[in-house]
């Protein structure tokens, strides 16, 4: 079997190396665009703490958390350390009581059946304090033992390293999606024609434009994302857990004393490149709402990043019906990192005839 897969974000990046490990023939081509989403994602992995109650997504999203203990140690044992991944825990806060309340109620009946959340408890404000230390004084926290960051750039980048390691082939190439003599093929920027068995469109936010030439209406747009990246200098950053205060921002730091804060959700943004005044502001004033310790900190940068966002929350991926050898992995909105690595096993197990291990129906691409 021959694969073509467009686009190496956290979902096109596991779907070839995933098809890779089943020794199918792959192609990658990841053209350069600017405000990739998994170049710019947080790097939050927690799924139990979701306010989100649909089932079928909220079980997509347990077990996209679930399957990084394997992604991890697979990636590990070739030799990928260094990936920016560290189960630090989470902490869920909240200003109002009733939501807080609520909170602790979800995350135990959640965690009650995924032993890999960990043993879920409640933390004094002094004792959530002690592990984020620039979170506002007074707030109470749900602990959350198994919630974990990584770094979208470096573990993508290695599932991408290590699909080549098994024989895939990676270009920077732009390329056309056309209809060959036998289903579906790409043109590459000098004319070349390239066939497969397979052509995989997992071009997050650009991927309507992608089948646009197929005559495929694909109902994915871009959201841009503001997400800002501060640096506390000299203090040690490396254990602290991802914060979730139960708004639409969050918190969490990495090895080199960096804080993320994010992130907007602007719809009919298109591709707007530019970091904005009310965009970088909005980011600001909802993290020191809740970190007022970092009133100090140095902004290091402000990246932006286009999520693919279709008409509900659920991705979408499977192969097209009435395009011959044209599948899609996209649609992951804000929830790209903690299921894209699994949903391109999903997508994999698909092509080549395997069981999934969660239906996958509901995410099967319509005409």
């Amino acid at each position: 079997m021959r694969a073509i897969v467009i686009g190496a974000g956290m979902f096109g990046a596991s779907t070839a190396l995933q098809l890779a490990r089943r020794g199918v023939q792959v192609k990658i081509f990841d053209f350069a665009h600017n405000g990739k989403a998994t170049m710019a994602g947080a790097g939050i992995v927690c799924p139990w703490a979701t306010q989100i109650e649909e089932p079928a997504w909220y079980e997509m999203y347990a077990a996209g958390a679930r399957f990084y203990d394997t992604l991890i140690a697979d990636l590990n044992g070739a030799g990928e350390t260094d990936l920016g991944y560290r189960k630090v825990g989470a902490l869920v806060t909240s200003q109002n009581a009733d939501d807080f309340k609520a909170a602790g109620a979800r995350i135990a009946r959640r965690a009650a059946t995924a032993p890999e959340a960990g043993d879920v408890r409640l933390l004094s404000p002094k004792d959530a304090q002690a592990l984020f230390p620039v979170l506002k004084d007074g707030l109470e926290a749900w602990f959350i033992p198994g919630g974990a960051r990584v770094d979208a750039r470096l573990l993508s980048a290695a599932m991408v390293r290590q699909a080549i390691a098994l024989g895939a082939e990676f270009s920077n190439d732009y390329v056309t999606l056309v209809q060959g003599p036998e289903g579906t093929a790409v043109r590459d920027g000098s004319g070349t024609l390239h066939t497969a068995d397979e052509v995989i469109v997992a071009g997050g936010a650009w991927a309507s434009q992608i089948l646009a030439p197929l005559g495929v209406d694909h109902p994915v747009k871009p959201q841009k994302g503001q997400i800002v990246h501060l640096r506390l200098a000299g203090v040690q950053t490396a254990q602290w857990p991802v914060l979730l205060p139960m708004t639409s921002h969050y918190m969490l730091a990495f090895d080199d004393s960096r804080i993320v804060v994010g992130a907007t959700r602007e719809v009919d943004s298109g591709f707007d490149y530019r970091v904005t005044a009310t965009g970088q502001a909005s980011v600001l004033e909802a993290g020191m709402a809740i970190a007022p310790g970092l009133a100090h900190a140095e902004i290091i940068e402000t990246r932006i990043g286009f999520r693919p966002a279709g008409p509900t929350i659920k991705p979408i991926f499977g192969r097209v019906p009435g395009a011959p050898g044209l599948s899609l992995a996209n649609g992951l909105g804000a929830g790209g990192i903690s299921i894209g690595p699994f949903a391109g096993k999903l997508l994999a197990d698909v092509l080549t005839g395997k069981q999934t291990e969660v239906p996958v129906a509901p995410y099967a691409p319509q005409n």
